[in-house]
């Protein structure tokens, strides 16, 4: 209720769940008046539209009370350290009702801070006058933001504040936030910063094997006619098989052999992708400029996927020995073995934002990698349907596929 972000997802999906068990209680007891299938529809429509005008309306009262300096709980500072401008930082990046940063608390002069205040941060007083404040009723929250090696400093201030009615926390090393989750889970009693997790966690590994499983059927059921044409004009082009195989990193930075519809001479193959195709590129055959184009040669993937060792959606696998800017990838990128924490897909974020086709610089596979682990910490169904959509508007736009 009181988040910055309108979840329109969350109220659409909260709302079918709803009115779709009234409808099963209705067909069960009848306790509902006979309704037309489009008073039904409309009731459904107008209550969704309500719920969403009323959470726009109550995200335009909460800001205008916060322009006011109206706020839930009132907080404070206590001590201006690094630590605190960092804390002072985020509030002012993610402000909400609930908390408000009225100022901070300093026994110390202002010249003699370690660190200098914002300007639009208020210093109230020291000690003494934050008393008061309280005891007035104006704090409801301090944020105790004192050097962990001042613990005789921190264990009196706790102390003291102790016996006044208002709630204290003590503010983490913020500095871990820049390689840990802003996440606290107990072990054995004691509050710990995620530092890294598993991707997919509970039911999704079970939801996303089921959505390619379904899809990659649905798909090979209906395309396999389009793929039998391929076949016989890759095999009519050229010799050599049909279909080209290639070790590539998966999971885990595991090898799999991934397949693809040949698309250069067989005798010149390049099985490690030691050496990137490029534009004009004699290895490639007629038929295969065309299926590397339009990514038609990537549809044997699909086999992949049905087998397991890919997935639809993902960081697509690249061969072992791909390289840009004559540098390996894993050695251009120090993040680069993280995409390997998912199964690799047939398309992904990446391409679906151009980032499709040749790597011939550093700076590219830098962005391919920001964008797959993007993807990995945001996974989501929808996520993965909204990367299908777009993937072929993707394709039919891209021009750096040769």
């Amino acid at each position: 209720m009181f988040g910055g972000r309108l979840l329109i997802r969350r109220t659409l999906l909260a709302w079918m769940a709803t009115f779709g068990l009234v409808m099963v209680m209705h067909l069960l007891f009848r306790f509902l008046r006979p309704l037309p299938d489009g008073a039904l529809m409309l009731w459904f429509g107008l209550s969704f539209v309500l719920f969403v005008g009323g959470r726009l309306l109550l995200l335009w009262e909460f800001r205008r009370r916060i322009r006011l300096g109206h706020f839930i709980q009132r907080s404070v500072i206590l001590g201006m350290t690094e630590n605190a401008l960092r804390l002072a930082e985020q509030i002012s990046h993610r402000a909400d009702v609930i908390s408000g940063l009225v100022g901070y608390i300093d026994d110390r002069r202002r010249h003699r801070l370690d660190e200098s205040p914002p300007s639009s941060l208020r210093r109230l007083g020291d000690i003494e006058e934050l008393e008061r404040l309280i005891r007035e009723g104006g704090i409801d929250q301090v944020l105790l933001a004192l050097p962990a090696q001042a613990r005789g400093r921190n264990e009196g201030l706790a102390q003291r504040l102790r016996r006044l009615p208002v709630q204290v926390l003590l503010v983490p090393d913020m500095s871990s936030f820049h390689f840990a989750h802003r996440k606290l889970v107990p072990v054995a009693g004691v509050p710990m910063f995620v530092v890294a997790e598993p991707p997919l966690q509970g039911w999704a590994p079970v939801f996303k094997r089921g959505e390619d499983i379904v899809l990659s059927a649905v798909a090979l059921l209906c395309l396999s006619p389009l793929m039998a044409l391929l076949a016989l004009a890759v095999k009519l082009d050229s010799p050599g098989p049909v279909l080209f195989r290639q070790k590539r990193y998966g999971y885990n930075h595991r090898l799999i052999e991934v397949f693809k519809f040949r698309s250069m001479h067989h005798d010149l193959r390049d099985e490690n992708a030691a050496k990137q195709t490029l534009r004009d590129d004699p290895r490639v055959t007629r038929v295969g400029r065309f299926i590397r184009k339009t990514s038609l040669d990537e549809l044997p993937q699909l086999f992949n996927v049905l087998a397991g060792s890919m997935s639809l959606v993902g960081p697509r696998p690249h061969a072992t020995a791909t390289k840009a800017g004559n540098v390996l990838f894993e050695d251009a990128v120090l993040e680069y073995v993280s995409r390997h924490r998912v199964k690799p897909g047939i398309t992904g974020l990446a391409q679906v934002n151009g980032y499709r086709g040749e790597t011939d610089t550093i700076e590219k596979i830098q962005r391919r990698v920001e964008y797959d682990l993007e993807y990995i910490e945001n996974w989501s169904l929808w996520l993965d349907l909204s990367i299908l959509l777009r993937t072929l508007p993707a394709v039919l736009s891209a021009k750096s596929a040769y």
